[in-house]
């Protein structure tokens, strides 16, 4: 991943900065050029914009960060990758005007926006879809066929050994080393972790009996790690281990697995994960310029890979000032607009949002407004 890091204080250090920034109107303005430039929302803006969240967005993060400030050259975007769970808590409480979060709201979460993002609360708007690869590290095996409830069993810790008959029965003719499976999964409140969760409690119910969560089941035995470069980085560190990351940041010799979808196995790719997040449908009880999605985990779709991530951009319907929602909403109009999709997808190796996603999120974004 190119997203940088940063330690506790220095989001606090970022977050204060970004908001000075923003009541100077601009005076952070580190290029010397003149503040006020045509936003792509049609909107002069200045200042800089503090974020919190995911980090399976970071590649996205960095390219969405320098397409912007190289057209809008009064105005920056300051991102730290703590997690979509710190993200969400961060957008909530004030401390940053939008959060990355690979999860959408709770509903507890929607209400306790409220009391920062106004009487409408904060809404979801989607930036980033991706899939969430099954990446391992077993030397002179880079293709594997899984289903899911093998992919359970794996994460359960109930398959000990690559060779074991379960892997063994979908991979014939494949020659697998007798080796110890360790896996790996995110120590932080991850959206990732939520979706992948998400995933094996709807498509393998009979093995993963925890509900999906950001969080990991504690009684799981295995290793964990910080972030989607932590886990990425101690599985290609082990000879054996398991991981599920954004596959944005999967390379080197790393494998992956296809999965298994109906009665055939699907390669993870952009497109296939754009036929899944089709097939998935509005989140009930949500506001009309609310874009959460509710992922089809079972889907049947030929090609769909289901193993996937809609990340979300979470902003409040109202913000303080209106040079802050004028500055979130030349943002987000980029990162949705089709200049800024495609730069995500050179960057991250993500699925482009389709069209009709790309209007419901325009849409949203037009809704957001300053205190009267």
């Amino acid at each position: 991943m190119k997203a940088t890091h940063f330690g506790r204080n220095a989001a606090i250090a970022v977050i204060a900065a970004g908001a000075l920034a923003l009541t100077a109107c601009g005076s952070d303005n580190a290029t010397n050029t003149p503040a006020s430039t045509q936003s792509a929302a049609g909107m002069k803006v200045t200042g800089t914009l503090t974020g919190v969240g995911s980090s399976a967005q970071g590649a996205a993060m960095d390219a969405w960060k320098s397409g912007f400030a190289a057209a809008n050259q009064g105005a920056t975007v300051q991102y730290s990758p703590d997690g979509s769970g710190a993200g969400r808590k961060a957008i909530i409480d004030g401390s940053a005007q939008f959060a990355g979060s690979d999860a959408y709201l709770k509903d507890e979460e929607l209400a306790s926006s409220k009391a920062k993002c106004g009487p409408e609360g904060a809404i979801n708007i989607p930036v980033y879809t991706s899939p969430i690869a099954v990446a391992f590290n077993v030397p002179g095996v880079m293709d594997l066929k899984l289903d899911a409830a093998t992919v359970a069993k794996i994460f359960r810790g109930e398959i000990a050994n690559w060779n074991d008959p379960a892997i063994a029965a979908l991979n014939a003719g494949d020659t697998l080393p007798d080796l110890k499976v360790t896996p790996v999964n995110r120590s932080d409140d991850s959206g990732t972790t939520t979706n992948f969760t998400d995933y094996l409690a709807a498509a393998a119910p009979e093995v993963w009996t925890d509900k999906a969560a950001g969080i990991w089941p504690a009684t799981l035995k295995g290793e964990n790690a910080k972030g989607t470069s932590g886990v990425v980085k101690t599985v290609t560190d082990t000879p054996g281990a398991v991981t599920y990351a954004d596959d944005s940041a999967v390379s080197g010799k790393l494998g992956t697995a296809s999965i298994k979808v109906g009665e055939e196995f699907v390669k993870i790719s952009a497109d296939a994960a754009s036929k899944a997040v089709e097939a998935g449908k509005p989140v009930e009880g949500r506001a009309t310029n609310d874009v959460a999605i509710k992922l089809d985990r079972k889907t049947t779709v030929s090609g769909a890979y289901p193993v996937v991530l809609v990340s979300y951009h979470v902003v409040c319907t109202t913000y303080e000032t209106k040079a802050v929602a004028d500055l979130v909403k030349a943002f987000e109009s980029y990162v949705v607009s089709d200049e800024g999709q495609k730069t995500a997808a050179d960057a991250a190796k993500s699925a482009p949002l389709s069209k009709s996603l790309q209007d419901k999120a325009k849409a949203a974004i037009e809704t957001i407004k300053a205190k009267a």
